[in-house]
């Protein structure tokens, strides 16, 4: 008798084998149809889809596990964003091998991540390609209706506020290239700022909280100055930011410290997954303290301002930083 699984195709069998475990949620119809069932349960449902491409969104030796994490979770730090609380995802991934050796760990570490966020797999594709390696996440989110918070909200007089620390992920990946980072850094510092890099934490413990507190946000992915510069554009307005109130971890404190990295880097370098927000001023003690109920820090770094102009960055004495670059740019 031949095995069902030798019977099936190479991408049935690949799905039957890593993925479908994985497909828990009734609505995923364990992967075996053309589409998934999301019930709507009357709240809003909140779409966001993200790529990540070898060797520009990970490194090609960077482990299948830390590869999977990042693929789910730089979504879920956009509906974290959008005040949204996950509701599921679906994959597509385009391989150049099915090799197990890669493969298992990274359906083990999503699932993992699947469950710890509460966000599960409802279906998706795989193909063959002889290029690089891509994955591609659409996740789905779910807020009470009208509740998304934009990016267009922010008002004059709002507080500036991030999450977090900022440019340790552009740290991590300096020292994986073997930049000015990586010569003098202790070890147990470096792998810090590397974990960075490779996997994100999204916010969505603080969903609620922008939710019920933001005017506008968005997560910090190419770089908090590029970022915070959209998010004025969508909203009409300006600010003004003090970039020595800007949280660092020690380690970025230190290698500025030392002049082996600018500040510039570490506001224009990107992927830190960080929330940035808009909040009034009589919502801001509130907030801050859900943020630490969260675990999460929260920084007031600058206030919202009438005009169209760019935001401005000043240093502690208040002289204006010049911003050669402001993000991270694709293209």
């Amino acid at each position: 008798m031949v095995d069902r699984e030798q019977k099936m195709s190479g991408e049935d069998s690949l799905i039957a084998r890593y993925f479908r475990p994985l497909a828990s949620n009734p609505g995923a119809l364990g992967l075996g149809d053309d589409a998934a069932l999301l019930k709507s349960d009357g709240d809003d449902l909140v779409v966001t889809t993200d790529a990540i491409i070898e060797n520009v969104h990970f490194l090609a030796d960077d482990p299948p596990e830390t590869v999977a994490r990042k693929a789910l979770r730089v979504n879920l730090s956009d509906l974290a964003a959008k005040g949204a609380n996950p509701a599921g995802f679906v994959l597509t991934l385009a391989l150049r091998d099915a090799e197990d050796s890669w493969l298992a760990p990274f359906a083990q570490a999503l699932g993992e991540d699947a469950a710890q966020f509460d966000c599960p797999l409802l279906g998706g594709d795989t193909v063959s390609t002889p290029g690089p390696l891509m994955i591609s996440v659409t996740a789905f989110g779910r807020t009470p209706a009208g509740r998304m918070v934009h990016r267009d909200g922010a008002k004059p007089g709002d507080r500036v506020v991030v999450t977090g620390t900022i440019g340790d992920a552009f740290l991590g990946l300096d020292i994986l290239r073997n930049g000015a980072a990586a010569p003098g850094l202790d070890a147990a510092a470096a792998d810090r700022l590397i974990d960075r890099y490779r996997v994100p934490q999204p916010r969505t413990g603080l969903a609620r909280a922008v939710r019920d507190h933001a005017h506008a946000a968005m997560d910090v992915s190419d770089g908090l100055a590029g970022d915070l510069a959209k998010l004025c554009v969508a909203s009409g307005v300006s600010a003004r930011v003090d970039a020595s109130l800007i949280p660092l971890s020690a380690a970025a404190r230190s290698l500025m410290t030392e002049g082996r990295v600018g500040i510039e880097c570490l506001l224009a370098g990107g992927d830190d997954y960080e929330i940035l927000c808009a909040i009034p001023e009589s919502s801001l003690p509130t907030f801050i303290e859900a943020a630490r109920s969260a675990g999460v820090a929260a920084t007031v770094i600058g206030v919202i301002e009438r005009g169209s102009l760019p935001p401005t960055f000043v240093d502690g004495a208040g002289a204006e930083l010049v911003m050669r670059r402001l993000s991270y740019s694709h293209f």
